[in-house]
């Protein structure tokens, strides 16, 4: 026995707007009661936690917690080294998406996975790997020290090549899809029109594109921020050169000091919470000017 199910459907499209419509899953107050409880138990609780603990030191003490001539080297070096790989990866990452939507070429695919192995790999090992990689002795910091006098392992150096490697995936996986949307017969009228290659990229590419970029560098930037595993192998962990924040907070926990980890910590979920209302709004935008250029 078959059953139409066009009518039905014609049937719910042309029912009152006052009338409920028919839902595969159950309503709106069990789905977001479940919604709420998840986010609650698994994000809201446990990071509620940090400032209800940092509490416990008085407003005084987490200030000089948080202040430390330490911990704000650490913040520079944490905030510094993210921002520059954000930057690079902004630069490099648009090249890298550009070549993979606009040129056909043996092993593409291979190359596209490629791309999300940060996300695969534990960060961890990736540490290891890239401090093998540019110790003194190793294949490529060997020659970059004799070469060029650059040391990167150990170094802050170090830190911006692990930031790098890991947040990569953020800009090409966000600039990718929006570059498929360009239309290429809007380039080549531009082209017709007499603008050079520049002019094109200045006026045509970039304006669409600028919104995946800004996105891509703030996800970038926040993934780079709280990234532990891959840099503390490749840092040195040099106090007030090359320590991170996130190494400050394991060393108190090691400390038993867990009320200034949890101030330190504080701290950075606060521009954690920044950054997720910086991507939400840049999100917010490239939706509205997708939306113009529609109408």
């Amino acid at each position: 026995m078959s059953v139409n199910l066009a009518v039905p459907a014609q049937a719910a499209a042309r029912a009152p707007s006052g009338r409920r419509r028919f839902g595969v899953l159950p309503g709106f107050g069990l789905s977001m009661g479940y919604t709420l409880l998840y986010l609650s138990l698994l994000v809201l609780i446990p990071l509620a936690t940090l400032p209800i603990k940092s509490a416990e030191l008085g407003w005084a003490q987490f200030w000089s917690v948080v202040t430390d001539p330490r911990v704000v080297a650490s913040y520079r070096v944490t905030f510094g080294a993210s921002l520059f790989a954000a930057l690079v990866n902004v630069v490099f990452g648009f090249v890298v998406a550009w070549c993979l939507v606009r040129y056909r070429f043996p092993g593409k695919k291979i190359v596209d996975a490629l791309v999300d192995l940060p996300f695969a790999l534990p960060t961890a090992v990736a540490g290891i790997a890239l401090t093998a990689l540019y110790a003194d002795n190793g294949w490529l910091g060997g020659p970059l020290q004799q070469w060029f006098g650059w040391k990167v392992a150990y170094t802050p150096l170090g830190i911006v090549v692990a930031l790098i490697f890991i947040s990569l995936p953020f800009v090409v996986r966000t600039v990718q899809p929006v570059l498929e949307d360009v239309e290429r017969e809007v380039e080549e009228a531009a082209a017709s029109l007499g603008a050079g290659r520049w002019q094109t990229f200045r006026r045509v590419v970039f304006p669409a594109v600028a919104p995946a970029l800004l996105t891509g560098f703030a996800l970038a930037f926040a993934r780079s921020i709280g990234e532990y595993g891959s840099v503390v192998f490749i840092a040195g962990n040099r106090p007030m050169v090359s320590e991170i924040t996130p190494l400050l907070i394991i060393a108190k926990l090691e400390q038993f000091d867990y009320a200034g980890a949890a101030a330190i910590a504080t701290v950075m979920l606060v521009f954690a919470f920044a950054l997720l209302l910086l991507i939400n709004a840049l999100q917010w935008w490239q939706a509205r000017r997708g939306q113009g250029r529609l109408a």
